[in-house]
């Protein structure tokens, strides 16, 4: 795409740009290659925001004994957490298309670290639900912007960025399990609070990248770039959209079926001990972590519709293979199956801005939002499935999640420059 990275939306006033961009300038930026601090930076504070916001399924099993709560109510929690992000990013995305806000990550940090102190201290169902909920918040604020700066430092390598973006929040997100098991577990509920320092050390990293972040933003209007000549229209456009969603769908629901139930799945069926569990489900967000760094820089040499093809696919044998397992083995196939599918990340989300580059943080917004909303109903609605059928039959259903990758067939052919 050796254009100006624009990431406006078309009559509206103030969008964000990169300032006295031509293509002789953008040539020259993707020569000099990717901004590494600010993609560390970014990369770094999506690790320490997604730790964070993993703690809340991690420590499910202390909640769900203190309070005496079923699976259903476990699922609402989720789904708490989750709702205020999907339903609050793409309107984020919307308003920073239009105005951009540097400082707004930091601020978005701060619902983050007030959510886990009131997580720590709360005493009632109600309460928990309100903080989890402004977690949620706080990554509805995060996710839109960073994934804008991001490809702005990208250097034009916008899948490799986008790897390195996505493979902080992975691996953030595989720690939780982990420290929950080392922290949580022994000390109970209230050192919840002790993860507030993470957030501040976050705030103080994001308010630098803002410092960054404010000279690119000009108040210059210009209209959406123009389209290149073998881009698919409008018609198909939106039926790859919609393609993509599903895709993602069904990435994202089976990833939610294992971070939010996979540790009971291991208590139920093969009596490990909560620490234990946490283990294993650290092992399969991790595998997730290394899939999604790989997934962008060989959508970026191969074609992203290829990856997408090799991921949601790939991974389905071994899900189909996981409900009869051993417990070794089990963790075996988790490893494939998160690394596999985890993949697809980078190149959908890269995909679907490359259809419609003049609406980034909207798009940015709808398929983070989504992939968080989606989750967290899926949860919820599992949750109730296995208070009635028990969750190892949650895990037979699940398993074909990844047989509707076969849409991929309608995505379409993207030129060359923008693959």
């Amino acid at each position: 795409m050796n254009k100006p990275v624009v990431v406006s939306e078309e009559a509206l006033v103030a969008p964000v740009i990169v300032p006295d961009v031509t293509s002789s300038a953008v040539a020259k930026a993707s020569a000099a290659g990717p901004a590494y601090i600010v993609l560390g930076g970014i990369s770094l504070s999506h690790f320490l925001n997604d730790t964070m916001q993993s703690l809340i399924p991690s420590v499910y099993p202390i909640l769900k004994e203190s309070y005496a709560l079923d699976f259903a109510q476990i699922g609402l929690i989720t789904l708490a957490f989750q709702f205020t992000a999907s339903l609050l990013q793409p309107v984020v995305g919307h308003f920073t298309d239009r105005k951009a806000q540097p400082f707004s990550l930091a601020l978005g940090m701060g619902f983050t670290f007030f959510g886990l102190l009131l997580l720590s201290i709360a005493q009632h169902y109600a309460v928990i639900l309100v903080a989890a909920a402004l977690v949620g918040l706080g990554s509805a604020v995060f996710h839109p912007e960073s994934a804008r700066i991001a490809r702005l430092a990208s250097g034009g390598r916008y899948g490799f960025a986008q790897s390195v973006f996505q493979v902080g929040g992975s691996f953030g997100t595989s720690m939780g399990p982990l420290l929950a098991a080392l922290i949580v577990v022994p000390f109970g509920q209230p050192s919840i609070a002790w993860f507030c320092s993470i957030a501040f050390v976050a705030i103080v990293i994001l308010w630098r990248i803002g410092y960054w972040y404010k000279p690119q933003i000009t108040a210059k209007r210009m209209a959406p770039p123009p389209a290149h000549p073998d881009a698919p229209n409008s018609r198909r456009v939106m039926t790859a959209l919609a393609v993509l969603v599903l895709l993602l769908f069904s990435k994202q629901l089976y990833v939610a079926s294992l971070s939010s139930y996979y540790i009971f799945y291991l208590i139920d069926k093969f009596a490990v001990s909560t620490p234990a569990a946490q283990l294993y489900l650290f092992i399969f967000l991790a595998s997730n972590a290394a899939g999604a760094f790989f997934g962008g820089p060989l959508g970026d040499r191969f074609g992203r519709k290829y990856v997408i093809w090799f991921s949601i696919l790939g991974a389905l044998p071994f899900t189909l293979a996981l409900p009869y397992a051993g417990l070794y083995t089990s963790a075996v196939l988790t490893v494939f199956i998160g690394f596999i599918i985890s993949s697809a990340t980078s190149s959908i989300i890269v995909f679907a801005q490359e259809l419609m580059p003049h609406r980034f943080g909207m798009i940015s917004g709808v398929f983070f939002g989504f992939a968080f909303g989606i989750g967290g109903l899926g949860a919820a609605v599992l949750g109730k499935v296995a208070d009635h059928t028990g969750i190892a039959f949650v895990y037979q259903v699940c398993a074909l999640l990844p047989a509707i990758g076969l849409l991929a067939v309608f995505l379409p052919k993207m030129p060359t420059a923008a693959r």
